[in-house]
């Protein structure tokens, strides 16, 4: 059955030439606008023929490393600083932008958790469907700015995935590698199957994803590293002249072949972890305790690494329930190949 037409419409027009500013608007009703719309802020930057970029933030509202840096990138990029185009969206998920919150304050949505949407479903559907059928096939290239949001920090990285298709995985991870983040990864996801990356990737298309902190806030560091991460997958994949600029530091390379390398609390309480992030850990190591919270004198439960490697990503509250990831160890490697 053929889907209709996506109910959001742009006030850009992709095919020009220079830059513009505008939104997606996705017509809504509720109790607050009866003839209402989400806006989401669009910037189109095109010079010429070339390649197309597509540069998203606020997947998930609440991380904000990539949000600022595009925010900032839209305001400064020249049509002459480029060759192709540049599309750029810095909050995906407005509302949940807008709310400072992970999912939409609108429907509940995760948005990438909707992929690939559905033009006649829920406010974040629809938003989902959007960038399936209209954004990602005018891309050539996609880069998805995450973080750790406000439950989770995690070393920056830029990652690509294990893919079927070995050349496509090749020029993913190769812009990957090029962002340089102090970690380079190759990422085992949970659950790929409703993720933006699986929607860009099923297309044929190069994705390549980031981590670039987390705590709900940015750092100078942290920002410093996103920001010169666009830049150097703008290089790499021809859209700016340039030398792409290596990490300060030796990158390192990890794997994530499977889920083991996710640790989940089966129990609720204070967490207390007994390694940094970016440490390195061995099979067996103690790497977190979890205390009881309604009384004294209880035994906190200990949480042991089931793989040699690196702490790439923590739980940033202290306060954690069954089920919360609270570490996430990747496999230290020599290099990263498809």
């Amino acid at each position: 059955m053929t889907k209709r037409p996506s109910p959001i419409s742009a006030t850009v027009d992709f095919a020009a030439d220079g830059v513009q500013h505008g939104y997606l608007k996705l017509p809504i009703s509720n109790d607050e606008s009866a003839w209402g719309a989400v806006m989401i802020p669009v910037a189109v930057i095109k010079n010429g023929e070339g390649p197309t970029a597509l540069l998203t933030g606020g997947n998930h509202g609440d991380e904000y490393e990539g949000i600022t840096a595009l925010l900032k990138l839209a305001s400064e990029l020249e049509a002459e600083d480029i060759r192709g185009r540049v599309i750029i969206v810095p909050t995906m998920n407005a509302p949940a932008a807008q709310a400072g919150k992970r999912t939409s304050p609108l429907d509940g949505g995760n948005l990438n958790r909707s992929f690939p949407g559905d033009p006649d479903g829920s406010v974040t559907e629809q938003i989902a469907d959007y960038f399936t059928r209209e954004l990602v096939p005018l891309s050539d290239v996609v880069l998805d700015l995450h973080s750790g949001g406000s439950t989770l920090d995690i070393v920056p990285f830029a990652a690509s995935h294990h893919l079927e298709d070995k050349a496509l995985q090749r020029r993913a991870l190769e812009g990957a590698i090029a962002f340089g983040a102090p970690t380079a990864m190759l990422m085992f996801e949970l659950d790929a199957t409703k993720l933006f990356d699986t929607a860009v990737e099923s297309q044929g298309k190069v994705f390549v994803a980031t981590e670039l902190g987390g705590g709900g806030t940015t750092t100078p560091e942290r920002l410093a590293i996103t920001e010169r991460g666009i830049k150097n997958f703008l290089i790499h994949f021809g859209l700016m002249d340039g030398e792409v600029t290596p990490p300060a530091e030796p990158q390192v390379y990890v794997d994530m072949p499977d889920a083991s390398c996710y640790v989940q609390s089966e129990h609720s309480g204070l967490l207390e972890l007994t390694v940094a992030l970016g440490e390195r850990v061995a099979k067996g190591q103690l790497i977190a305790r979890v205390h009881d919270l309604t009384r004294t004198g209880a035994t906190p439960v200990e949480y042991h690494a089931g793989r040699d490697g690196m702490l790439v990503a923590r739980r940033f509250p202290a306060r954690v329930n069954m089920g919360d990831t609270i570490a996430v160890i990747a496999e230290v490697v020599d290099r990263l190949e498809a």
